[in-house]
């Protein structure tokens, strides 16, 4: 079992930046890709970034040059960094881990980000 807590949403004003992070612990050494999702209000989840344990990394388009995702092995931490932010950004954030076991996969339990116009 992998556990996974995400700290650092919060409110900003539109244009400003936040880093949320995502603690892994447990059996970190079956995770193999990351990523960050997001659900806005009344919206399914979507897609918001990922990387590979090879470092490789895709966003969505929305978020594309705004956004950057990465890695922390040796802190066992995932980051998402989140610049130029816009109203449409607010949503609910979850990290998500990508497993080689069974359940072969975990969510945290989202950290709230909202930007204000």
């Amino acid at each position: 079992q992998v556990q996974l807590v995400e700290s650092g949403g919060g409110l900003v004003q539109a244009g400003g930046s936040l880093r949320l992070s995502c603690a892994a612990s447990g059996s970190i050494f079956t995770i193999n890709a990351m990523g960050w999702f997001r659900q806005a209000p009344e919206r399914q989840r979507e897609l918001v970034a990922r990387i590979t344990s090879g470092g490789s990394t895709n966003y969505a388009d929305s978020v594309k040059g705004r956004f950057t995702i990465s890695r922390d092995n040796a802190k066992n931490t995932l980051y998402l960094q989140m610049n130029s932010l816009k109203p449409e950004d607010t949503a609910v954030y979850y990290c998500n881990a990508d497993l080689q076991l069974p359940p072969y996969g975990s969510w945290g339990q989202g950290t709230q980000v909202t930007v204000s116009s």
